[in-house]
C-alpha cells in the first residue's frame, strides 16, 4: 500500500524539498554501499541538512531532456505503452520510503526507469548487466509501489539502446527495506552520523557536528593503535608515489623545455604560461594594519594530527 503525493504545481525546490522527507530510488544504492558516485553519508548529510540544493550540470541536464526520448525507444523495442505518473509515492507500511518513477507500464503491474550512459560506461552494462546501484533503485521502486517488475532502458550514448526486466524478489527486497529502515530510524532520525567511508561528505559532516573542541583535557585513546600505524603505512606510500610522480613530471618538463605543448599518440602534455596576482597579505599587514583588520576574515577549524607517544 502507498499514498500518492501530488506533483502538480510543485517546482523543483519544493520537490527537491519533497525528497528530504525519506529515502529515494536514487538513494537506495548509496545507502546499501552500491553507488561509485554517492555513499550512505553523502545521503545522511542531504536529509538532516535543511539546505535544498539546485544539482545542474550537463549530466543532469543531458539525462532529463533525453527521458522522453528513451521511454519512446523503449516502447517502440517493446511495443508496450507507458505513461508518466505525476505523483510522488510514500509507503504506507514502510513510511521512510519514497519513490519518484519516471514510467509506469499501461496494462502490466510494472514500472520504467530510463536512463542514459556515456559510452566509457557501456561495458557495465554488456553481457546483461545492470549497474548495482540501478538494480537497487528499480527494486526500491517495486518496493514502494508494490508492483511485480520493473524494466530499466537505457540509451549508452552514440552506440545503442538497451532494456533490462527485474521482478519482484521477496529476498533482495526485504534486505533492502531493513537496511533502509536501519538507516532512516537509527541516523537520519536520530541525527546519528552514519559509519564513516572517506568520503569528503564524510569530512564535512564530521565538522558540522564537532565544529569546536570544548573539552581540552586529553581521553583514552581505545582501540585505534593498529588503524594508525596503518595511516603511517599509507603516508609513506603516498610520499613515495607523489616523489616518483614529481621525478616523471620533472623528466617530461626537462624533455619540453621552452616548448609549451607536446604529444604522444596516448598523451597530450601542456606546460603553459600562466599569471596569476595574489594579495601581499604580509606586507598589507606591515604596512597598512587598520585596512587589514577590517577587510581579515577569522577563520575557525580544528586541526587532526597524530604523533608517535
Amino acid at each position: 500500500m502507498f499514498e500518492k503525493i501530488s506533483l502538480s504545481g510543485v517546482n523543483n525546490t519544493d520537490w527537491l524539498r519533497l525528497r528530504k522527507s525519506g529515502i529515494g530510488g536514487s538513494d537506495a544504492g548509496a545507502i546499501c554501499g552500491l553507488n561509485p558516485y554517492s555513499s550512505a553519508m553523502k545521503v545522511f548529510q542531504d536529509k538532516i541538512s535543511e539546505e535544498v540544493v539546485e544539482q545542474d550540470n550537463e549530466a543532469i541536464r543531458i539525462g532529463h531532456d533525453l527521458e522522453d526520448y528513451v521511454a519512446q525507444r523503449f516502447m517502440e523495442a517493446t511495443g508496450l505503452k507507458v505513461r508518466k505518473s505525476n505523483f510522488m509515492y510514500r509507503s504506507v507500511e514502510h513510511p521512510y520510503m519514497i519513490a519518484d518513477v519516471d514510467r509506469l507500464i499501461v496494462g502490466e503491474d510494472a514500472g520504467l526507469e530510463c536512463k542514459t550512459a556515456s559510452a566509457y560506461n557501456a561495458d557495465k552494462w554488456a553481457d546483461g548487466n545492470i549497474p548495482l546501484h540501478y538494480v537497487m533503485q528499480c527494486y526500491h521502486y517495486m518496493a514502494v509501489t508494490g508492483k511485480r517488475a520493473w524494466y530499466i532502458a537505457a540509451v549508452i550514448l552514440g552506440r545503442e539502446f538497451i532494456y533490462r526486466k527485474l521482478v519482484w524478489d521477496d529476498e533482495v527486497i526485504g534486505q533492502l527495506i531493513d537496511i533502509e529502515e536501519n538507516f532512516w530510524n537509527n541516523h537520519v532520525v536520530k541525527g546519528l552520523i552514519p559509519p564513516p567511508d572517506g568520503s569528503k561528505a564524510c569530512d564535512e559532516v564530521i565538522e558540522k557536528y564537532f565544529h569546536t573542541a570544548r573539552n581540552t583535557s586529553m581521553i583514552q585513546l581505545v582501540g585505534f593503535d593498529e588503524k594508525l600505524r596503518r595511516r603511517e603505512e599509507i603516508l609513506g606510500s603516498i610520499s613515495k608515489l607523489q616523489e616518483e610522480q614529481k621525478q616523471i613530471e620533472q623528466e617530461v618538463k626537462l624533455f619540453m623545455q621552452d616548448n609549451e605543448l607536446a604529444g604522444s599518440e596516448c598523451f597530450r602534455v601542456s606546460w603553459k604560461n600562466i599569471d596569476s596576482t595574489k594579495l601581499d597579505t604580509k606586507r598589507i599587514k606591515e604596512e597598512m594594519p587598520e585596512l587589514y583588520t577590517d577587510y581579515g576574515k577569522v577563520s575557525h577549524s580544528r586541526r587532526f594530527e597524530v604523533k608517535a607517544a
